[in-house]
Parts: structure tokens; sequence; C-alpha cells
């Protein structure tokens, strides 16, 4: 393995590590020498690649938000229905929430009081729904009465909702409670025609 290879390594242990205190603990709990312990490096091998604390922790929401990019990006963008992959993918992301910790460590990151987001993830979600929900409706598939505005506000409201309470309970992030809250949604906000092709379970192989 060249010098190269070793460094990366280094670096995406101790952000996986860190990722790791942050999501049990918070920002302000989280101890360098406990990341230096649970990764396996010394503490002059972390200070190699990150100056201090805040510096490793912008790391982890850098790669969180990287990860979360990937996932939107899994149903390739005016791929069939706008509403389908909006379901499609917050399935998507409530898989990630659960199964990877970098990711989750990205939005507990965000909502930490001690912490001022730099990448956000949040924030990036925000800003892809309502895109997304904005094609949508320049394509016809919302009801004439459903407004952009407050189907963002329910959708990120909701799913951050889920990541939160999922911190504790991983019922709130399994399949079956995304699919339920799309159930009661997609009826309120899809047009009638669409509505019968939309697959509240999401799409296979999203």
């Amino acid at each position: 393995m060249t010098r190269q290879q070793r460094a990366l390594r280094t670096r995406d242990a101790l952000i996986r590590s860190a990722a790791e205190i942050v999501d049990r603990d918070g920002f302000t709990a989280t101890s360098l020498t406990e990341i230096c312990t649970r990764a396996g490096v010394s503490y002059g091998a972390l200070h190699f690649h990150f100056d201090n604390k805040v510096a490793l922790a912008e790391a982890v929401e850098a790669a969180a938000l990287e990860r979360l990019r990937a996932l939107l990006g899994e149903a390739s963008p005016g791929a069939g229905s706008r509403l389908q992959r909006l379901v499609d993918v917050t399935h998507a992301l409530a898989r990630g929430l659960t199964s990877d910790v970098v990711l989750r460590a990205g939005f507990v990151l965000c909502g930490d009081a001690a912490w001022a987001p730099v990448a956000d993830p949040r924030a990036y979600w925000q800003q892809w729904v309502e895109d997304l929900v904005r094609e949508a409706g320049e394509v016809g598939e919302l009801r004439s009465v459903a407004e952009s505005e407050g189907i963002v506000t329910t959708v990120v409201g909701a799913t951050v909702g889920f990541e939160v309470l999922g911190a504790r309970d991983a019922a709130w992030l399994a399949p079956r409670t995304i699919t339920q809250f799309w159930e009661l949604l997609l009826p309120t906000l899809a047009s009638p025609e669409l509505l019968v092709r939309l697959d509240a379970k999401g799409a296979r192989g999203v």
C-alpha cells in the first residue's frame, strides 16, 4: 500500500469514527482522544489531517452531503413521474439514515445547537425537494388545489422528523412508516390521472 493510500484510509477512518461518536453523543461531547482510539490512529496522525475538532466535524458533514447527493441521484432526473421519484428517494433516504452512520451524523450535526452547519445536508435536501415539487407542478402532476409550498413543508418536515425520531426508534425509518406517510399524502397532492399509477412503497429497484 502506498503512502497516499494509507493517508486516505487514515482520513476515512477518522471521519467514520467521528461520525459514530457525533451520532451517539453530539458535537460538544465528541472527544478527539476517543476518535483516535476508535479509529486506531495516533493523535499526531489526526492532526496531520485535521487542525481541530471543528475541521473534522466539517469533514463529516461534507462526506454526509456527498452521500446524500449520490442517494438523490439514484433515480435519474426526468425519469418517469416526479412524484414517484420523490416517493422513491424518501424511501432511499430512510434506508440510508438507517444504515450509513456518516450520512446520519451529517443530519445530526445540522440539528445540533452547538454546531453551525457549513455543508448542511438538511438544507440541501429541502432545496432538492423544492426543485422536484416545482417540476411536478410544471408538468401537471399536482392537483389544482395542491400548493407547492405546503407540499415542501410537509415532506421536509416529516422526513427530518422521521430522522430525528429514528435515532431512538428505528421503526420511524422503516419502509412501512414511509409507505404509510405517502399513502396518506399522495391523494391530497397527485392529479387523479397520476395517482392510480403511483406506488407509495417506492418503485422497484430504487
